[in-house]
């Protein structure tokens, strides 16, 4: 399944165990302005990381992606989701070389992370606030929204556009009527708000660009892809069309601003620290 192989780029850089074995893994002569240097020693993110200290860094991280992802599908998902959220607060399907080298915060902020990452029902407008926030662009915005040709949705989510889109009780105008019929039969009115509906229906287990030809059909499940076409961006309109007619581009341009989105300042060096255990600071 292609996003089985996005997923596995995507999220090598979560390689704590391996990172906790070799903490030495300095990256000489990588240099750039993604980190700093020490006696000669550069500490910036390179996909190259790894190459002396624990060669066999890659293969491992694979090796355990897939076990999680063949139990548990959603994984691959979740997984993007905490690449995304944590380069905004911190700071087969498209394959790119990804930069290695980050380390962990000290701190987790709930504070950092509601003000930082845009609400499901954000307009097109609060969308690029955000975006731009952090040095990203129209471009970044639409190819990243991208990431929701997999994974899933609570109803509370997008619950406003079934009933009450503009608080007048009445769904969202721009949503399809069977699309609108059958997300009826899954979140109700009252009640059901951790029932889940995949992000894009057409096609969920795969990575492709069928999440763009869905907003074209008014099938977006999400306020803030809605947004991306029905909103007063022209840009953005233009992106969602050429992306539905082209997956090569699309896979081209996500890979893109995937690692301008890892680059948002991370820690390296002797920055941040590498957990012991992901969930707690050391």
């Amino acid at each position: 399944m292609h996003f089985i192989k996005v997923i596995l780029f995507v999220t090598t850089f979560i390689s704590v165990t391996i990172s906790q074995a070799h903490p030495a893994g300095f990256n000489f002569g990588w240099g750039g302005h993604h980190g700093g240097t020490t006696r000669g020693m550069s500490f910036g993110l390179s996909p190259q990381f790894y190459q002396f200290s624990c060669p066999q860094a890659n293969d491992i991280v694979m090796s355990v992606l897939e076990k999680a992802i063949a139990k548990d599908i959603r994984t691959a998902a979740s997984l993007l989701r905490l690449h995304f959220h944590d380069c905004f607060v911190q700071s087969g399907g498209p394959n790119w070389e990804l930069p290695l080298g980050r380390r962990d915060s000290k701190t987790a902020s709930l504070r950092g992370s509601n003000k930082n990452i845009p609400p499901p029902n954000a307009t097109i407008e609060g969308l690029l606030t955000f975006f731009k926030r952090q040095g990203l662009d129209e471009v970044d915005l639409v190819a990243l929204s991208g990431a929701h040709t997999i994974g899933v949705a609570k109803c509370a989510t997008f619950k406003q556009r079934l009933y009450n889109q503009n608080g007048n009780n009445q769904p969202d105008e721009n949503l399809d009527k069977s699309f609108y019929f059958d997300l009826k039969t899954v979140c109700p009115k009252s009640g059901g708000d951790n029932k889940i509906s995949p992000l894009d229906f057409g096609s969920p287990r795969m990575f492709d660009n069928t999440y763009y030809k869905l907003l074209l059909r008014g099938k977006g499940l999400l306020n803030s892809d809605e947004v991306l076409l029905t909103g007063s961006v022209k840009e953005t309109h233009e992106l969602v069309k050429k992306y539905a007619q082209d997956e090569s581009l699309f896979f081209e341009q996500f890979a893109l601003s995937m690692i301008k989105l890892g680059n948002l300042r991370p820690l390296t060096g002797f920055n941040g620290e590498v957990r012991k255990n992901c969930r707690l600071v050391n």
